[in-house]
């Protein structure tokens, strides 16, 4: 991976002089890149990573184990594809182990998510088993800290 992905993954809010300045190369230059990079698909996308404090909706997020018989010719590619085409799937990885796919889900209650296991990924032709597992509290993400906000509950105190 070159140093301008490497600085783009660690933190993507950089301006394109910001990065120039670091990688000692011209803003014109970053630019360039980063247009080529998106062309070719290297770079797919970027996202804000917000303190789940601060939604403005509940969210509830689940991780989701899914067993499945593969396909003869095409193994879990296109069943992992179905799942992920889904708007609720925030992510879907082939895994090794016990179970086949682990699908990161997000919902606006327990009984949505509860519905669309049942309704949409159950009952899919392929998948064998799930098994549900809710994310309560993320203590790091992508990398990141999720550090509780900064909240003064009470004034300093000074000797």
């Amino acid at each position: 991976m070159d140093s301008l992905l490497k600085l783009l993954k660690k933190d993507a809010s950089l301006t394109s002089r910001q990065m120039a300045d670091l990688l000692g190369t011209t803003q014109d230059a970053v630019e360039s890149s980063i247009a080529e990079y998106k062309k070719q698909g290297v770079i797919l996308g970027s996202q804000t990573l917000i303190h789940p404090d601060y939604y403005s909706d509940e969210v509830v997020t689940a991780a989701i184990e899914v067993k499945l018989t593969p396909e003869r010719n095409g193994g879990f590619d296109r069943y992992a594809a179905r799942i992920a085409g889904y708007d609720q799937v925030q992510s879907c990885y082939l895994m090794s182990g016990s179970y086949d796919l682990l699908v990161i889900l997000e919902g606006k209650s327990l009984k949505e998510v509860a519905s669309f296991v049942a309704e949409k990924l159950s009952t899919l032709e392929g998948v064998v088993a799930t098994a549900t597992h809710f994310i309560l509290k993320p203590y790091k993400e992508n990398g990141i800290l999720m550090a509780p906000p900064a909240r003064p509950d009470r004034l300093p105190v000074t000797p």
